[in-house]
């Protein structure tokens, strides 16, 4: 089972940051709330503050982190600051 040291969080390319923009985009305000990634998520930050912690460890980020979520994992988001982000699942 996967667990957040398998989240990758990274400065995106030019063209990656290009191609996010065609995405949808998710809005959530400051919360916390537990997450099954039933298939793989890619998204980009554009505004907030998050810690998504797997019960032993946990990965911050924020504007302009490209993060990609591995299927399978389970988690908690602890949104610490409204989040707005485009996303892709798959």
């Amino acid at each position: 089972m996967p667990t957040v040291k398998d989240v990758i969080v990274k400065k995106p390319s030019d063209e990656e940051t290009a191609a996010c923009q065609s995405w949808p985009i998710w809005r959530c305000e400051a919360s916390t709330f537990d997450w099954v990634y039933t298939e793989k998520e890619t998204c980009l930050l554009i505004e907030g503050k998050v810690t998504v912690s797997d019960g032993r460890d946990a990965v911050s980020f924020g504007p302009g982190d490209l993060v990609v979520f591995p299927e399978g994992l389970e988690c908690n988001w602890n949104v610490q600051e409204a989040v707005k982000k485009y996303y892709n699942f798959g």
